[in-house]
């Protein structure tokens, strides 16, 4: 594999992303061949280098996997949860290597999710520079007017700032509530429940039912599947993932 810098081999290696392997790299946390590595600029071979995190070897499988799972609510987007409810992981076999969910759903929301170990291919879908599609239904409270819609449309006001324009549609309305499809470029934390709350109707359900090219069209709640090779390539090509980097998929 040749010289590559220590955190993106730690993401490759899916145990954490870029950004988080920096901050374990600054932790003190990183060795290569026994020695505690400091410096974000770092490089090693993981060919020839033993790469550590925590004192755990890395290992870098040659295969990659790629799952579309259906999360289900009252499931958490971790591989642990310390107060004991179901993760991700519950819901599939085990694949003999690490497998990482790509970003998050909320503990009651349900939808999309991407499971995979290919680091690369995930730190580029959740790059806010290639801005990858996600659309979502979420039914809330009350019935938005033309103000509060053309609000969610342009962009609400957040404590990171004003949010990138979205694409918002009313599906339905009932009694005292309606369902909304919201379609967003960015991936800021509860970014639609905060949008929708800030514009005075909380979000009562979510669910993503997109993902870049990837939809939900086949699948129940806690089911899954494996991406077929166009589907790999497409999620490469819509995410600006070097190509140059990608691995032989497993289909």
């Amino acid at each position: 594999m040749g010289e590559t810098r220590l955190q993106k081999l730690i993401a490759q290696a899916g145990r954490a992303s870029r950004r988080a392997a920096e901050k374990l790299i600054l932790e003190r946390r990183v060795t290569v061949n026994g020695r505690i590595i400091t410096e974000l600029g770092a490089q090693a071979d993981p060919d020839r280098d033993e790469i550590c995190v925590d004192q755990e070897i890395l290992r870098f499988s040659a295969a990659r996997h790629y799952l579309l799972f259906y999360k289900p609510k009252k499931c958490v987007t971790t591989l642990s949860d310390p107060q004991g409810r179901k993760t991700v992981l519950d819901f599939v076999p085990n694949r003999g290597v690490r497998i990482f969910p790509v970003g998050r759903l909320d503990y009651d929301a349900e939808g999309l999710l991407l499971l995979t170990n290919d680091g690369a291919l995930a730190h580029a879908l959740q790059h806010p520079r290639f801005g990858v599609k996600k659309v979502y239904e979420a039914k809330v409270k009350g019935h938005p007017d033309a103000s509060a819609l053309d609000e969610l449309r342009s962009g609400v006001i957040l404590e990171e700032g004003k949010t990138s324009p979205a694409e918002v549609e009313v599906l339905r309305f009932l009694p005292r509530a309606c369902w909304l499809r919201l379609v967003l470029h960015q991936g800021w934390y509860r970014q639609i429940k905060r949008m929708c709350e800030k514009v005075g109707h909380p979000v009562l359900k979510i669910k993503r039912i997109e993902y870049g090219p990837l939809h939900l069209i086949g699948l129940e709640p806690g089911s899954w599947r494996e991406l077929t090779a166009g589907e790999v390539e497409s999620l490469y090509r819509v995410s600006g993932a070097n190509a140059r980097e990608k691995p032989a998929s497993r289909n």
